[in-house]
C-alpha cells in the first residue's frame, strides 16, 4: 500500500495517530477506496485500531499497517500536536465555547445527542459527571501505572478459533489452527503480554468445543489431527507457567484457570483416551512387587496437569541462576562437598533435574526470547546426559556376564523422551540448530524454522568456560538427538501415544536428515553409535534389552545410511543388532502373523496392547530391505543379513515383500543378475511358502507363482529343488498346476536354453511329482497328472490308473467327466466311456433341473457311447435312466440317438451296420419308456403349483411330451389317454382344460 496507494492527512495528536489510505485501483478492484485510519499508542505498543474497512480478523488490516508504517518511515511528514486536553488548558472562556460550537457544527448529525447529554449532566449537580474531578482524554495516554499491551480483538480471537474447531480439521483449519499457536509463541518471544491472553481465548474455545462432550458419552477418540492441536495448547501453557520473569500473582491466576479446565470431566486425557485402557502396569509400578486392587488405578492427567505441575518449579535456585547467565561459569577451585555434584570432572555446571522438566525449562527460556540462556542451560542438560550414560556403561559393565547369561533384564527408562508430551529431545536440538542457522546472506539467523526451505547450518563453537573445549552446537545437537532416539524405553499405553512415539521419531529424524554430515558431524555420529551399542539395557540397542522395548528399526535405519560411506562395519553391525523385535520373538507361535495388529501380549493382565505392531513391523522389513540393498555383490554381508530376516520377522507378507525386493535388486534391467543376492530373494520366497503352507493367506496364488519365476532365474538345479521338496512347500493342487506345469513349459525351456539331458530331468521330477501328487489329492491332481505324464506311457498308465481306483471313491461327477473328456480327446475313446459311466453313477438330475450344468456333461457321454456301438449305449441306457428324471433332456438324448446309425467311431475291429436303432427295441424302448414316465411324472409335479401365467409354457410342454408319446406305433392312443387323465383330475383348473382342449381335442 505504501508503494501502490497513498497515506494522506496524518495526524498526530498526543498518542492517537489518524488519517487517511488510499487503495490504488486493481483489475480485480477497478474502483478507488480510500479508508480513514486510527491508532492509539502507549509505551512503544499499539494499544487500540480502527479501521473504516471492517476488516475482522485477529491480526491488523492492511491500511493500520501503513499508517504504522508511515509514522516510522517518515515522522518528519506527521503533524505533532499536543494531547487534546493540554491545547483546551491553553484557551479561555470565549475559544473553548467557539471550539465546541464549531466542532458541533461541523460533525452536527453524528454528536449533537451526545453533546446536548454532556450539557445536561454537566449542569446537574448531583450527576456521575460531576463527581469525577477532571475529564478523559482519549490522546494523552495512560498512566505509568497502567498495563499496557498490544491490541487484541478478543471477540475475533474467539470468534476464529470457533469457526475453525467447527470445521473439524478440514478447509485447512488444522493448519490455521497451528498459526494461531505460532502467533502465540511469537508472542512470547517479543515478550507480549497478549501471548498468555490469546492463549487463554483459544484454550476457552477449545473446552467449549461441543465434540468433547459427544466423544466422552460414546467413549470415542478424538481425531489425530485435533489430538495433536490439544498437545500443542498444552505444551504452551508449559511454557507460560515456566515464563522465567512472570509475576507470581499472575502465574497464580494462570494456575487457577488451569486447574478449573483440568477439573472438567471433558477435559481431554495426556495420554490421549478417556480412561478405557488397562491401567498402566508396566509404567506405574516397580518390578516384581505386590500390590492391592486400588493400588493399580492412576491418577488422572489431563493435556494441562503438566502445566499445573509447573506450580513447583522456580527459577531462584543460585546454581541454575549461574548456569543460564554466564558462558564461563565453572566449578570453583575450592569446592565444597555439597557442589561436587553439580559439575562434571572437566568443571562443567551439570543440571541434576528431571530430563524432561530441564527441557521444559529450555523451551521456556527459548519461547520468552531468551535463547542465550537457552543455549546455556541446553549445554549443562547434555553434559549431564553425558555423564548418565557413562555410569550407566559403568553399571553395565558389572552385570554383563549374568545380563547375557539370562537373555532378557528388567531394567528400562519408564519414562520414553521420544513421544513425550514435552517433546525434550526436539526442543534441545532445535535450540542448539537455531544457534547454527545461516541466512540467505550467509549470516546466522534467528528462526522459527517453520519455512518450506531446507535449513542450511554451520558450525558454531560452544561458549565455554573450558579453554580446551572444541565443541559445536551443531555436534551437540547431533548428539543429544541420537541420546534421545537411542534412549531404551519401554513402549507406553494406548494407541494415541503408541502413535505419538512413531511419529515424533520420525520428525526427529527428517530434521537430522537435515544436518550435512562433515568430518565432525561423523566423528559425533560413530562415537555416540559405538556407545549405543555397548550400553547394556539402558540404550535401545544393548546387548540385553527389555522386552517390552520400544524397537529401533527406524532409527538405526537412519544410523545405517548415514554411517555407510564412513563405517561400514560399525553400520552394518548397529543394522543386525536393531533387527530384533523381542515381543514377539518371545510370545509367537510359529505359524503365521499376517495380521500383527489383532495380537495381544502373552499376559493380556500384565503387559498392554501394541497398537502399532503393524507398523513397527513393517519399519523392521524397511530395515532389512535396506540393508539388503547396500550388501548387494557381498555374499558374506548378505548371508548375516538373511541369517538375520529369518530369525526376526515373523509376518510371511513381509518376508514375501523382501523377498520381491531381493529379486528386484537382484536382476536389473540394465546390468548383470546378482546371483548371491538372487539365491537369499529365493530362501526367502522358500521360507514364506513354508510359513503359509498350513495357514489361509489371499496372497498365496501370486506367492507361488513368484518363487517358480525366482527359482527359474536362479536356474535349473532350483527348479528341480522345489520339484522334489515340493511336499514342504506346495499344496498338491499347486504343485501340479502352477510349479510343474511352469517348470516344463515352452517359456522355461527358451529362458534357460535347456539341453535335452535337462529337460528330460526336469520332466522327470515334474512326473514324479505328478503322481505323488494324484496319490494324494486325486480329486484335485488326476487330470493334472495325466497331462504332465503324456510323453510318458508308464507315468502315464499310473497317473490313469490312480484316476480310475478314485473314481468310486470321493471325486465328483463333475472331475470325471474332465477326465473322461481328456480322455477322448487323447486318443482313449473307450477309458473315456468308462469314467463317463462312472461319471454317470454319481449324478443324479431331478425333473426340474433343466438348466443343470452337467446336462452338456450327459448329452456328450450319451453321444461318446452311441459313437462306439450299440453295446456301449446299451450299458450307459440303464445308468442314464437311473440318474437322469428331467423330461426334456431324456428326450433330447433319444432324438440324438435316433438321427444316426451306432458304432461310427472307428474303433479298430469292429463294424457299424450303418442301421439307425428302433424306439421299439432293447436299448432305446428303456430309454422310451422313462422319457415317457418323466413326463408324465413332471406334467403332475407342474400342475400341483401352476398359476394362470404359466398356462401358455405348460401348453408348449405338453407338445414337446407329445412328439416323444407319437414315437412308438400305439403312441397317439398312450397320449389321449394322457389327455383324458388330465381333464378328469384337473377338471378345477376350467380355463387351463379349455386350453388342453383347444390344443388337444
Amino acid at each position: 500500500l505504501l508503494d501502490s496507494g497513498s497515506v494522506e492527512n496524518v495526524l498526530q495528536v498526543g498518542f492517537h495517530l489518524s488519517g487517511t489510505v488510499t487503495e490504488a485501483a486493481t483489475p480485480s478492484e477497478p474502483a478507488v477506496t480510500t479508508y480513514k485510519v486510527a491508532i492509539s499508542f502507549d509505551r512503544c505498543k499499539i494499544t487500540s485500531v480502527t479501521c473504516g474497512c471492517g476488516n475482522k480478523d485477529i491480526f491488523y488490516c492492511a491500511h493500520v499497517v501503513a499508517l504504522s508504517l508511515y509514522r516510522i518511515r517518515k515522522p518528519d511528514q506527521v503533524k505533532l500536536r499536543l494531547p487534546i486536553s493540554e491545547t483546551l488548558f491553553q484557551m479561555n472562556r470565549d475559544q473553548l465555547q467557539k471550539f465546541i460550537q464549531y466542532l458541533i457544527t461541523a460533525h452536527h448529525t453524528e454528536v449533537l445527542p451526545t453533546a446536548q447529554k454532556l450539557a445536561d449532566e454537566i449542569l446537574s449537580s448531583n450527576s456521575e459527571i460531576n463527581q469525577v474531578h477532571g475529564a478523559p482524554d482519549p490522546t494523552a495516554g495512560a498512566s505509568i501505572d497502567d498495563e499496557n499491551c498490544w491490541h487484541l480483538d478478543e471477540e475475533q480471537v474467539k470468534e476464529q478459533v470457533k469457526l475453525f474447531l467447527s470445521q473439524g480439521g478440514y478447509y485447512g483449519s488444522g493448519k490455521q489452527l497451528n498459526s494461531m499457536f505460532a502467533k502465540v509463541r511469537e508472542m512470547l518471544r517479543m515478550r507480549d503480554s497478549n501471548g498468555a491472553r490469546m492463549l487463554t481465548l483459544i484454550t476457552e474455545q477449545f473446552m467449549a468445543d461441543p465434540r468433547l462432550t459427544l466423544w466422552r458419552q460414546q467413549g470415542t477418540s478424538m481425531t489425530d489431527k485435533c489430538r495433536q492441536l490439544w498437545d500443542e495448547l498444552g505444551a504452551l501453557w508449559v511454557c507460560i507457567i515456566l515464563n522465567p520473569h512472570c509475576k507470581l500473582e499472575e502465574k497464580s491466576c494462570w494456575l487457577q484457570q488451569l486447574q478449573k479446565w483440568s477439573d472438567l470431566d471433558v477435559c481431554p486425557l495426556e495420554d490421549g483416551n478417556y480412561g478405557h485402557e488397562l491401567p498402566n502396569i508396566t509404567n506405574a509400578l516397580p518390578q516384581n512387587a505386590s500390590h492391592s486392587p486400588d493400588s493399580l488405578s492412576r491418577p488422572r492427567r489431563t493435556v494441562f496437569t503438566r502445566a499445573i505441575e509447573g506450580r513447583e518449579l522456580h527459577w531462584q535456585d543460585s546454581h541454575l541462576q549461574r548456569i543460564i547467565s554466564s558462558d564461563i561459569y565453572t566449578a570453583p577451585a575450592c569446592q565444597q562437598e555439597s557442589e561436587r555434584l553439580l559439575f562434571n570432572s572437566q568443571g562443567q555446571p551439570l543440571w541434576l533435574e528431571h530430563v524432561p522438566t530441564a527441557c521444559a525449562r529450555v523451551d521456556a527460556l527459548r519461547s520468552h526470547g531468551y535463547p542465550k540462556e537457552a543455549l546455556r542451560l541446553t549445554v549443562a542438560i547434555i553434559n549431564t546426559l553425558r555423564l548418565q550414560q557413562q555410569r550407566q556403561l559403568e553399571i553395565y559393565k558389572h552385570q554383563k556376564k549374568e545380563l547375557l547369561q539370562r537373555g532378557t533384564t528388567t531394567i528400562t527408562n519408564l519414562e520414553g523422551w521420544v513421544g513425550h508430551p514435552l517433546d525434550p529431545i526436539g526442543c534441545l536440538f532445535l535450540t542448539l540448530t537455531e544457534a547454527c542457522r545461516l541466512n540467505d546472506d550467509g549470516y546466522l539467523e534467528v528462526s522459527d524454522m517453520n519455512e518450506s526451505r531446507p535449513p542450511v547450518y554451520q558450525h558454531v563453537p560452544v561458549a565455554t568456560g573450558c579453554p580446551n573445549s572444541h565443541e559445536s552446537y551443531l555436534s551437540l545437537a547431533l548428539e543429544v538427538a541420537l541420546m534421545g532416539m537411542g534412549q531404551q524405553r519401554v513402549m507406553p499405553e494406548g494407541l494415541y501415544t503408541q502413535d505419538k512415539v512413531c511419529r515424533n521419531e520420525e520428525q526427529l529424524l527428517s530434521r537430522l536428515q537435515e544436518l550435512q554430515l562433515d568430518d565432525e558431524l561423523v566423528r559425533t555420529l560413530q562415537k555416540q553409535c559405538i556407545l549405543l551399542l555397548e550400553g547394556g539395557p539402558f540404550s535401545g540397542l544393548g546387548e540385553v534389552i527389555h522386552r517390552e522395548s520400544v524397537p529401533m528399526h527406524t532409527f538405526a535405519k537412519y544410523l545405517f545410511s548415514a554411517l555407510l560411506p564412513h563405517d561400514p562395519d560399525l553400520s552394518y553391525k548397529l543394522a543386525l543388532r536393531a533387527m530384533r523385535l523381542p515381543v514377539l520373538e518371545n510370545s509367537t507361535s510359529t505359524g503365521d502373523t499376517s495380521h500383527p495388529h489383532h495380537m495381544v501380549s502373552v499376559v493380556p493382565s500384565r503387559y498392554p496392547r501394541w497398537f502399532t505392531l503393524g507398523h513397527l513391523e513393517s519399519q523392521q522389513c524397511e530395515l532389512a530391505s535396506t540393508m539388503l540393498t547396500a550388501a548387494k555383490g557381498d555374499t558374506l554381508r548378505l548371508r548375516t543379513i538373511l541369517e538375520a530376516i529369518q530369525k526376526h520377522i515373523h509376518s510371511s507378507s513381509l518376508i514375501f515383500k523382501l523377498a520381491q525386493d531381493a529379486f528386484k535388486i537382484a536382476t536389473p534391467t540394465d546390468s548383470s543378475t546378482d546371483s548371491t543376492l538372487l539365491n537369499v530373494a529365493l530362501e526367502l520366497g522358500l521360507q514364506v511358502m513354508r510359513m503359509t503352507l498350513s495357514t489361509l493367506n489371499w496372497r498365496r496364488r501370486e506367492m507361488v507363482r513368484w518363487l517358480v519365476t525366482c527359482a527359474t532365474e536362479v536356474g535349473v538345479r532350483a527348479l528341480v529343488s522345489i520339484l522334489q521338496s515340493w511336499y514342504t512347500l506346495f499344496t498338491p493342487t499347486e504343485a501340479t498346476s502352477i510349479v510343474a506345469a511352469t517348470a516344463v513349459s515352452h517359456t522355461t525351456i527358451l529362458r534357460l536354453s535347456l539341453d535335452y539331458p535337462q529337460r528330460e530331468e526336469l520332466a522327470s521330477c515334474a512326473r514324479t511329482l505328478a503322481l505323488q501328487c494324484a496319490m494324494k489329492d486325486p480329486q484335485s491332481c488326476a487330470l493334472s497328472a495325466l497331462t504332465l505324464c503324456e510323453k510318458d506311457h508308464i507315468a502315464f498308465e499310473a497317473a490313469y490308473q490312480i484316476a480310475i481306483d478314485a473314481a468310486t471313491g470321493g471325486m465328483t461327477h463333475s472331475q470325471l467327466f474332465t477326465i473322461a473328456r481328456y480322455m477322448e480327446l487323447r486318443g482313449y475313446p473307450l477309458r473315456a466311456f468308462k469314467l463317463a459311466s462312472l461319471a454317470m453313477s454319481h449324478l443324479n438330475l431331478a425333473y426340474n433341473q433343466d438348466t443343470h450344468p452337467a446336462i452338456n456333461d450327459v448329452l456328450w457321454a450319451c453321444a461318446l457311447s452311441h459313437s462306439l456301438g450299440k453295446n456301449e449305449l446299451a450299458a450307459l441306457i440303464p445308468l442314464v435312466v437311473k440318474s437322469v428324471h428331467c423330461a426334456t433332456v431324456l428326450s433330447d438324448i433319444l432324438r440324438r440317438c435316433t438321427v444316426t446309425a451306432p458304432g461310427l467311431a472307428g474303433i479298430p475291429g469292429r463294424r457299424s451296420s450303418g442301421k439307425l436303432m428302433s424306439t421299439d427295441k432293447a436299448p432305446l424302448r428303456q430309454l422310451l419308456d422313462a422319457t415317457i414316465n418323466a413326463y408324465i411324472n413332471t406334467t403332475h409335479s407342474r400342475l400341483t403349483h401352476i398359476s394362470p401365467r404359466h398356462y401358455g409354457e405348460f401348453i408348449e410342454f405338453l407338445s414337446k411330451a407329445r412328439e416323444t408319446f407319437l414315437l412308438p406305433q400305439d403312441g397317439h392312443l398312450q397320449f389321449a389317454q394322457f389327455i383324458d387323465n388330465l381333464k378328469q383330475i384337473y377338471k378345477g383348473k376350467k380355463k387351463l382344460m379349455l386350453l388342453v382342449r383347444e390344443r388337444f381335442g
